[in-house]
């Protein structure tokens, strides 16, 4: 799954932001904006109404053979292959964007994938690469992943630095309280169920569940990337978004669904800042959201194989347009005097339809944290660790038992048991925007069957930043 820009080992980012002279707005902050980190290998702190940048990232993965009852070389199962694995990632992305007003931004960003993930990015619920692509019969072609207009609505005339600024936020300053609203092409990810310590796999963690809340079914086309639109309050204390997407006419599909009388997805959260002092800083989203699609019935779908109307249990024969589900999730990051930082995700949602746009998770939890590297004289870099641990809903879990499958697990059979994931990452600043990272993850459970696994999976990591 594809949910944001982030080949062997190698990262490309561009960012130019040219000193285009215009007028200033009376209210922004007179002092300039901080140079550019070393970091990267040009200089970010221009003002200008352009942004551009290029990213390219590559995760290598391998595991060695692994004990498993089930064979799993049959073309119509969702296994992690059992025998010895390697499968490589490539991502290019082009970032773009204009401000041809101080208020409004327009973004553009072209995307490739290449390579793929290990057994096709199957057999683990929380894959252990949030780069690649669930569907290998996509064409490795270009493709537009976001193409949106981007709006301030000042609510109050204090201008303070955008401390968020990016490729999909370039303003150099913003309102202090605001309204933001959002339309087109986009990540729902890029929005909801952010958490700085644990949302990018190209500086961070690499797992889906570790990343995102593996439970939280967010719209997306396969790619990871939707239409919709999303309307947020933003100020010191707190911030409320509102978003209503488009989400894919299948499971796990290339094509969204524009019968949203019928099929949409509606996700609403609420930041809560209870602490802004920068060394302790602490801040609690609450995310609620509710999907409707042309969903199978785990439910239906029993029935109808114990009834001998199936010959096996098959979800995506019992589809109907309409049919919701619902979920809940909570996300802490703590700061711990500026060094250290500890994050927890909880999940949720009733499983009681078909996993249908990010992965086969109804509940979850999660808890980690990372360390800077100011405690060994090495302050950009960055080490990381992670547990997740992840379940289905009772009926889920039975059709996978009865020998269902879905669109990322299904090995035919389960003894079910929680699937459950310790990763560590270590991300080594080589020079400027160069970084190289090691990353190992230990996979208790796969795809939630005792009688498989474990499974150790080993990942080396490169980027590289202009």
């Amino acid at each position: 799954m594809i949910r944001a820009s982030r080949l062997g080992v190698l990262v490309l980012t561009v960012s130019l932001c040219a000193p285009v002279a215009r007028a200033k707005n009376p209210e922004e902050p007179e002092d300039a904006m901080p140079a550019g980190s070393d970091m990267t290998f040009l200089d970010h702190a221009g003002t200008g109404p352009f942004w551009f940048g290029a990213e390219a990232n590559s995760i290598l993965q391998a595991h060695p053979s692994f004990p498993a009852k089930y064979p799993t070389n049959y073309t119509d199962l969702r296994s992690l292959q059992s025998t010895g694995d390697a499968a490589i990632s490539g991502l290019f992305t082009v970032f773009s964007a204009y401000r041809p007003f101080r208020t409004t931004e327009m973004i553009l960003d072209p995307e490739m994938a290449v390579g793929g993930g290990l057994s096709q990015a199957q057999g683990i619920a929380a894959f252990t690469n949030l780069d690649v692509v669930r569907n290998p019969s996509l064409p490795k072609v270009p493709y537009i992943g976001r193409a949106e207009i981007h709006q301030l609505i000042p609510l109050s005339s204090d201008w303070e630095r955008n401390e968020d600024r990016g490729p999909i936020s370039s303003f150099a300053y913003v309102p202090r309280h605001r309204l933001e609203v959002r339309a087109g092409k986009m990540s729902t990810a890029d929005i909801f169920d952010i958490n700085p310590a644990a949302s990018d796999s190209h500086m961070q963690f690499m797992n889906w569940a570790v990343d995102n809340n593996g439970a939280y079914d967010y719209a997306a086309d396969t790619r990871g990337y939707t239409y919709g639109a999303i309307v947020e309050y933003q100020g010191p204390y707190f911030e409320l978004r509102f978003g209503e997407m488009l989400m894919p006419t299948y499971a796990n599909g290339p094509i969204l669904d524009w019968d949203i009388a019928k099929n949409r997805a509606e996700n609403l959260e609420l930041e809560i800042k209870y602490r802004r002092d920068r060394d302790w800083a602490g801040t609690v989203r609450l995310l609620a959201y509710q999907n409707y699609a042309n969903m199978g019935g785990y439910q239906d779908a029993i029935d109808a194989f114990e009834n001998h109307v199936d010959a096996r249990p098959d979800v995506t024969l019992h589809r109907e347009a309409g049919r919701s589900k619902r979920g809940l999730g909570m996300n802490v990051i703590q700061n711990l005097r500026g060094v250290a930082r500890g994050f927890l995700r909880l999940g949720w949602n009733d499983g009681q339809n078909e996993s249908f746009a990010y992965t086969e998770i109804d509940n979850t939890f999660e808890i980690g944290g990372d360390l800077r590297g100011v405690v060994w004289k090495r302050p950009e870099d960055k080490i990381g660790l992670a547990v997740v641990s992840s379940g289905l809903s009772s009926v889920h879990a039975e059709y996978l038992r009865l020998g269902g499958i879905g669109f990322i697990i299904g090995d035919g059979n389960l003894t079910y048991a929680r699937e459950t994931i310790v990763e560590q990452y270590y991300n080594f600043h080589v020079w400027r925007g160069v970084f190289l990272a090691e990353d190992v993850q230990l996979v208790e459970n796969p795809g939630y069957n005792s009688d498989r696994g474990p499974v150790w999976v080993f990942s080396l990591r490169g980027h590289l930043e202009f």
